[in-house]
């Protein structure tokens, strides 16, 4: 990662960012100058995390919003243009998970997922890829699995979620490249959060949420000229 770059006067929106992996995106990119635009469901831990970062001198607005709504989208992008500026950096984080065998779940558990997990970073990224093209500049990073590039046992829904957003991705990528805006997407492992539960696991050897914060800083720090299209993180240790 290019140290010397920094993000001043760049807009970054982060879904999810009310806690752990979100959380930690939205700091590591305030740290670096970015103006932070929070989203998340939950209005009161939202505004705690935002009152957090500004308290650490990071210039963050709270936009509580349910990103499976079409409208809802609309207002944090039209609120966060208008009171920080136009959005640079948009990182779709926002991710539920539902596990257990596929033949006992419900049309309901699989709605909610796959609405969360992947028909949100349609929508968002869709609200905000017109100002990014007309620019001709932006970075869209989507967080995304291990668990879309393999199988698990009572991991049907999710693992068909983070399946989908790889693809997604990759077409984004495709669609989005010679308007000069560069979409990535993360795959990490077991993240010490309170996502699900991980039972048995020693938490020390698992990822943190700062080391995915690290990724979503290197690819918004390339050179002009190239970007990555894909990060896979793993521990050093299995834990």
């Amino acid at each position: 990662m290019n140290q010397r770059v920094s993000l001043s006067g760049q807009v970054a929106l982060v879904t999810g960012a009310s806690r752990g992996i979100g959380l930690a995106i939205a700091r590591r990119l305030g740290e670096m100058g970015a103006h932070i635009s929070l989203c998340a469901r939950s209005k009161e831990k939202l505004e705690e995390a935002a009152v957090g970062l500004r308290t650490a001198g990071i210039e963050a607005l709270a936009f509580p919003a349910d990103v499976t709504r079409e409208d809802q989208i609309s207002s944090i992008v039209r609120n966060t243009q208008q009171q920080l500026g136009p959005i640079d950096i948009l990182v779709n984080n926002a991710g539920i998970g539902v596990f257990g065998p596929f033949h006992e779940q419900t049309v309901a558990s699989w709605d909610a997922v796959l609405e969360t997990n992947l028909k949100s970073v349609f929508l968002v990224s869709r609200a905000v890829a017109p100002k990014m093209i007309r620019r001709k500049t932006g970075h869209i990073i989507n967080i995304s699995s291990l668990a879309g590039k393999s199988t698990f046992a009572g991991g049907a829904i999710y693992c068909a979620s983070k399946w989908g957003l790889l693809g997604l991705s990759g077409c984004m990528a495709e669609d989005l490249r010679a308007h000069g805006i560069r979409v990535s997407v993360i795959c990490p492992g077991t993240v010490n959060t309170e996502f699900s539960p991980h039972t048995g696991k020693d938490a020390s050897k698992m990822l943190q949420p700062e080391d995915v914060a690290h990724a979503v800083a290197a690819l918004v720090t390339q050179a002009p000229g190239s970007f990555i299209s894909e990060v896979q993180i793993r521990p050093a240790q299995k834990p």
